[in-house]
């Protein structure tokens, strides 16, 4: 039926109603919803002119101009359809700006009433068990101090060797750096040291028990001659013992004191060298040499 429009039988005032309403300039295409109803308003106007001096329509046309008519109000709908889409877009745009601001305000309510929060808060503090070297010490140090103070001796006894005379064992194990016995006596300064070691050689009988050592660029001896219960003073010498002598201080006032230099087991003899390399000391107490 489109077809019959385009014969040349057709009569000349008759346009097909597609050219008349398709026929926009391109200005009018920029706003299709507005312009398409001025469009539509102008062909039927000018349809209606047509109308009163054309002849009358046969059936078949008719019936094209229906078609024509449906087509047109389906353009209608599409145009706007298609205006809409903007409208849609404007409104999600609004909608997350709205929800932009509102995050954000909510955020500075929270940063007004919140406060800084620390790991701990959310997690608990694993502390090691372990004690440092320091606190090993210290303690160390302590019980050492006790020792010294209540003059606790143990885990030692005097036995006799033969040829030797008296000698401390051990009664039990000695760890490695462990303190053994104070080797306790008379604290006193080298000046009256020297008196007393020369009144000791008037006497053969009398042994020589005085320990001499330096404390803060000042000498010191400790004289142990005197007869007492204490097992310091009976410890033997020996180059290669298995203690040796330590300062220890308490409150400035140095004490010597034997510490393991090895693990030592429970019946072996203690010993520590005495460390007197002297001539006359050699020839008079041979023993030292060993």
């Amino acid at each position: 039926k489109i077809y019959t429009y385009m014969s040349p039988t057709k009569s000349p005032n008759c346009r097909p109603p597609l050219q008349e309403e398709n026929s926009v300039t391109p200005h009018e295409a920029k706003c299709p919803g507005k312009m398409l109803t001025e469009a539509h308003k102008k062909t039927e106007e000018k349809g209606a002119r047509s109308n009163a001096a054309e002849l009358p329509m046969r059936s078949d046309e008719k019936g094209v101009c229906n078609s024509f008519k449906s087509l047109h109000n389906g353009l209608k709908d599409f145009s706007t359809d298609a205006v809409s889409p903007p409208a849609v877009k404007i409104s999600v745009k609004s909608a997350v700006s709205k929800k932009v601001k509102s995050s954000s305000s909510r955020r500075r309510v929270q940063g007004k009433h919140s406060q800084n929060r620390k790991v701990t808060d959310y997690f608990p503090v694993r502390r090691s068990g372990r004690k440092s070297k320091t606190e090993i010490q210290t303690e160390e140090k302590q019980r050492i101090d006790e020792l010294i103070k209540s003059g606790k001796e143990e885990g030692m006894k005097i036995d006799f060797i033969d040829g030797k005379g008296r000698g401390v064992f051990a009664t039990r194990d000695f760890n490695r750096g462990e303190f053994v016995v104070e080797y306790h006596g008379d604290l006193i300064e080298i000046t009256d040291a020297k008196k007393r070691e020369a009144l000791y050689a008037q006497d053969s009988s009398t042994g020589c028990y005085m320990y001499y050592f330096q404390y803060r660029s000042k000498t010191y001896c400790v004289d142990a001659t005197r007869e007492t219960n204490r097992l310091g003073r009976l410890i033997n010498h020996s180059k290669s013992g298995n203690c040796h002598t330590k300062l220890h201080d308490i409150n400035t006032v140095p004490h010597l004191i034997l510490i393991a230099s090895r693990d030592i087991h429970a019946g072996e003899e203690l010993l520590y060298d005495y460390g007197d390399r002297s001539k006359a000391s050699l020839e008079a107490h041979p023993w030292l040499k060993k």
